[in-house]
C-alpha cells in the first residue's frame, strides 16, 4: 500500500478514486510513578509513535476494504490532553487505485 500526503504519486497514474478513508486511534494514559521528567517525555514520545502507527494501520485496513492500493492526500491530526494524558490521532485521506 502506497501512502502519501500529496495529491499524486510520482511515477504512478491514479486510475480510480474510491472514497475518503480514516484511521482513528486513542491512547489512554498508563500509570507511572516516576518523577524523572526525561523518562516521562521519552515515554510520551513513544506512546505518540505507537498510537500514530495504530491509526495508520486502521487507515490502510479501511482503504483495503475499498479495494485501494494507495491513499493520497493524507492529513494527520494529533491532539493530547495535558490534564488527562489522553492522546488522540486522526488520519484522513483519499483511497485510490493506482497503475504504473
Amino acid at each position: 500500500m502506497v501512502l502519501s500526503t500529496t495529491q499524486s504519486i510520482e511515477g504512478y497514474k491514479i486510475e480510480n478514486y474510491l472514497g475518503i478513508v480514516t484511521g482513528v486511534a486513542v491512547s489512554m494514559p498508563k500509570a507511572s510513578f516516576s518523577f524523572n521528567m526525561k523518562k516521562y517525555y521519552e515515554s510520551y514520545g513513544t506512546r505518540v509513535d505507537e498510537i500514530k502507527e495504530e491509526a495508520f494501520q486502521k487507515l490502510q485496513e479501511n482503504a483495503i476494504k475499498l479495494k485501494a492500493n494507495a491513499v493520497v492526500g493524507i492529513t494527520i491530526d494529533i491532539e493530547a490532553s495535558s490534564t488527562s494524558g489522553v492522546i488522540f490521532v486522526s488520519l484522513t485521506g483519499t483511497a485510490v487505485k493506482i497503475v504504473v
